[in-house]
């Protein structure tokens, strides 16, 4: 049997002739039972289908093959009883059908090359060993190079004989070709290949090979239409890797399913919506602070799932909508203090229970659930999906949905404690605002802040440390004394005011939208007794009154009413320019709290072995390939799978389960050999040592390894009978060891307390 029918074998079996020729022979006896019972019907199907009763079982040909036989022609099987050895893979051997396949492009070079890939992917597995297959593996260079070759040239290779575009494609076109004769003979070729990469991407560790996996791989995605099970594997494989992955690897895996979302469509779209959704929910289970780097790697993973969510708006809107309302759901039972359930249990009651608060402890976890990195990631993903895509029709209604949600939010704990958490709140209703161009009143949010007396009065905890508001979502109460908390919050506050109504400062209605903070903003200045505090807010006031004598300016001219249209049109050139007093106070501003952020951060953060740069490292990348033509990016593939795939490397070989049932006994038997033996020192004991090495070794060395091991286990099986007849005759005489050793204990403990008696008695005497 051929190693491609062996293949098959693992995602679908084949019936065999001799059982096609029984049925067929039962189907003839039901023919002439169908004449006696009912032959109205029979002479019906006479005239109207006679080839159906013509039909002889006799016409099956035993000797014929499976389908996938007939599909692709292999050399005639030889009979089970001899089977040949199975044929060592050389480089020789490679280099050949390297040479055959790419001078005269022959099927049989093609089909033993697939034959020593599908032997180098299932390499170390517990069926490795099976007798059915024609070859194997047993060098690294070898084993690198069929990997190497496969992975970059096999997608133009099996594309030719499909007569499939050279590159690309979509899910139609492989409708169309399924229906072809070319892709009844080789179809089963693109199964095998995208089977058995699948196969090696879940048993590599090293993120290298598998970035490099998938990247080739990601050629022939578009084929994984025609394999609906393979389609649904490779998308949960690549979300794991994208979600876990460090380097490199979530970039490829991202582009891997962005490709397949894009050409494929809806079989694998809502699959990957979700899953997406789900491992970035996972990533952002963090503890109360969050460092530099894991913030970089979020704010990648939210990029990722923005940018899938605008490949199909219509479909993503389904999604969006329903996470959405899972948020709203749990700030619900977080403002009602009860919870979720309690909501449901309280409708079900007939008549209200009296005295029936919550707990503070209730309060404390409905809270938690809220203020939680969970739910405020999951909050700004959403206000980045919807701001990334406002224009269109599907997302834009869920605007006023979230920005309830993080104005509740916000006003859930109004403490000083969860300052850090409702400038996260203000920046995203900010950000909303910008984008989709409506009015949000964040200023109530900001100047209740002012208001509060850790803000408005000194510092009774000294400088402290310097707090990085962006890092932490709550802080402690001896932080809130210090006066670095106070300068970052007033500094913050003053900033995301400037954003709010740098918004509106080219508006016909600047004016009425300014007069309520500058009224609040210069009562905070005759209270507040800090200078450094006063000159800034003074200094913004400063710049918004200067903005209102801008427009009012302006709007002196106008002929038309606030709600008119053309008010859209009112000063739209200057807010092109930039050239309002307050949009370059705001452009100073974003410099010094940039300033101010590198400053406490560190100048350079590693995570893992490299760094998680994905910003610059995207860019490269998309330098390198605007640069770059076809032939050099396939010398870089070439360069690049010689450098992953190493020509030493080969994959470690799995313990089966026969070997790990041996080295089982034996330690069963070691330790009841230590057991009965215990009186005396055994030597034997230590033969056992090297069963870890056994183990660990390569299968070549197994058929020694194993005689030594059984020759050791009769030696142990001898050893303990010896030393269980002289642990017999001892314990007639003499008591055992351990009894020895508790009298020994007693007897010393008995001295022990002698001496400190002795000593305490001195002492007294002394005195």
């Amino acid at each position: 049997m051929s190693d491609i029918e062996d293949s098959a074998s693992d995602y679908g079996e084949e019936e065999s002739v001799p059982g096609s020729r029984s049925k067929a022979k039962e189907h003839v006896k039901q023919l002439e039972r169908l004449q006696e019972k009912h032959p109205e019907f029979y002479q019906y199907l006479k005239e109207f289908d006679k080839e159906l009763l013509e039909f002889d079982g006799e016409d099956i040909d035993e000797d014929a093959g499976t389908d996938l036989d007939e599909a692709v022609e292999f050399e005639p099987d030889t009979e089970k009883e001899e089977k040949p050895p199975r044929k060592v893979i050389t480089t020789e051997m490679v280099d050949s059908w390297c040479k055959a396949i790419k001078e005269d492009g022959k099927l049989g070079a093609v089909q033993s090359l697939l034959r020593a890939f599908r032997t180098a992917c299932h390499y170390g597995d517990d069926g490795e060993n099976d007798t059915e297959a024609k070859f194997r593996i047993i060098s690294s260079g070898v084993f690198n190079k069929v990997m190497v070759f496969v992975l970059n040239e096999m997608d133009g290779i099996l594309r030719g004989l499909l007569n499939a575009p050279s590159s690309g494609g979509k899910k139609e076109t492989i409708v169309e070709l399924m229906t072809t004769k070319t892709w009844k003979k080789y179809g089963s070729l693109m199964r095998l290949y995208l089977g058995n990469a699948l196969h090696i991407l879940t048993q590599m560790t090293d993120e290298q090979m598998i970035s490099f996996t998938l990247k080739r791989v990601k050629a022939s995605a578009v084929f994984l239409a025609a394999f609906p099970t393979l389609l649904r594997k490779y998308v949960k494989v690549v979300l794991h890797s994208w979600g876990t992955g460090r380097g490199a690897l979530p970039v490829v895996s991202f582009l891997f399913l962005r490709d397949i979302c894009v050409r494929i469509g809806s079989d694998c779209l809502d699959t990957c919506l979700k899953g997406v959704y789900k491992a970035y929910i996972l990533n952002c289970k963090l503890a109360k602070s969050v460092s530099r780097s894991k913030l970089r790697q979020i704010q990648f993973l939210g990029n990722c799932v923005t940018e899938l969510y605008g490949v199909d708006p219509p479909s993503a809107y389904q999604h969006a909508f329903v996470f959405i309302r899972q948020l709203a759901v749990v700030l619900r039972g977080a403002l009602t203090e009860r919870g979720p359930k309690a909501l449901k249990d309280k409708r079900k009651e007939k008549k209200p229970k009296e005295n029936s608060k919550p707990t503070k402890e209730q309060v404390a976890k409905a809270y938690q659930k809220v203020y939680d990195w969970q739910f405020i990631f999951c909050l700004e993903l959403w206000s980045g999906v919807i701001c990334a895509y406002n224009a269109e029709a599907d997302f834009r209604p869920l605007a006023y949905p979230l920005t309830q949600i993080i104005h509740g939010v916000a006003c859930l704990v109004p403490t000083a404690r969860y300052f850090p958490l409702r400038l996260r709140c203000v920046k995203m209703l900010n950000r909303i605002a910008g984008a989709t161009g409506t009015f949000i009143p964040v200023s109530s949010l900001l100047l209740d802040m002012l208001e509060m007396k850790e803000l408005s009065s000194p510092p009774a905890g000294g400088v402290g440390k310097a707090v990085n508001l962006l890092n932490i979502k709550q802080v402690d109460k001896p932080t809130m004394k210090t006066r670095s908390f106070q300068e970052s919050c007033i500094y913050s506050v003053v900033e995301e005011l400037a954003e709010h109504l740098v918004q509106w400062s080219y508006s016909v209605a600047f004016f009425e939208l300014s007069f309520i903070p500058l009224v609040r903003l210069r009562s905070f200045c005759k209270n507040t007794k800090a200078d450094r505090f006063r000159r800034e807010i003074k200094e913004l006031i400063r710049q918004v009154e200067a903005n209102v004598e801008f427009t009012n300016a302006k709007r002196l001219n106008i002929g038309f009413s606030p709600n008119d249209p053309a008010a859209e049109l009112f000063l739209k050139e200057e807010k092109e320019s930039g050239c309002s007093p307050l949009s370059k106070l705001v452009a100073s501003l974003r410099v010094r709290a940039q300033q101010r952020n590198d400053a406490m951060e560190e100048t350079s953060i590693l995570v893992g072995e490299k760094s998680y740069a994905f910003s610059s490292k995207l860019s490269k990348i998309k330098d390198e390939d605007d640069k770059s033509d076809a032939d050099e990016d396939d010398e870089n593939d070439a360069e690049e799978g010689a450098a992953v795939f190493g020509s030493s490397w080969l994959p470690e070989k799995k313990k089966s389960k026969v070997s790990e049932e041996k080295n089982s006994k034996k330690k069963r038997k070691h330790d009841e050999q230590h057991d009965v033996g215990a009186d005396e020192d055994v030597v034997e004991d230590l033969v056992l040592s090297s069963d870890d090495e056994d183990a660990n070794s390569d299968e070549d060395g197994k058929a020694d390894g194993n005689s030594l091991l059984e020759e050791e286990d009769n030696n142990n099986n001898k050893a303990g009978n010896r030393s269980a007849e002289q642990a017999r005759k001892k314990q007639k005489s003499v008591t055992s060891p351990k009894q020895e050793g508790k009298e020994q204990s007693k007897v010393s403990s008995r001295r022990r307390r002698k001496t400190r008696h002795k000593k305490k008695g001195k002492k007294v005497a002394n005195h």
